[in-house]
């Protein structure tokens, strides 16, 4: 399943969809980022996400079907916030059962890897001053990325 939305998500109910089919025996993986508050040493006061839809969904499908054609995973949850985030706030969260946990360990590895380095999502931050600036994946993101390739 992959959303991508502009209110938060509840990762109770997200945990409790990704258990819902009994043959969930093995384990459930789950990853949330959050909106930090420094970043490349600056104070960061919000963050702006912003993504064409079409081209974001289209690379998440992808995303998907490549991890479960990867691992044995029975379910996969991708959810990316956009719009106005503030400090704390939830941005993305990836969710993945298997039977296995080396399995679930390593999917979930991959999708984030892969997500924070190639989703087209384009991020503004707000930081001291009043400033904005625009942020794009950084060299370990994308060495992180490289390593699945």
């Amino acid at each position: 399943m992959i959303r991508v939305q502009e209110h938060d998500f509840d990762l109770n109910e997200e945990y409790e969809a990704l258990m819902q089919d009994d043959s969930c025996s093995g384990a459930v993986v789950l990853f949330v980022g959050r909106v930090r508050d420094l970043n490349q040493g600056h104070q960061v006061n919000q963050l702006y996400l912003e993504h064409y839809p079409e081209m974001t969904n289209k690379y998440l499908a992808q995303l998907e079907e490549q991890a479960l054609e990867l691992w044995p995973l029975e379910k996969v949850t991708i959810i990316h916030r956009v719009g106005p985030l503030s400090l704390k706030d939830q941005i993305v969260m990836v969710g993945v059962s298997s039977v296995h946990r080396e399995a679930a360990f390593e999917a979930a590895q991959y999708l984030m890897d892969l997500l924070k380095a190639n989703a087209p999502f384009w991020k503004r931050e707000v930081i001291e001053g009043g400033l904005n600036r625009w942020v794009s994946a950084n060299h370990k993101d994308q060495i992180a990325a490289a390593q699945w390739m």
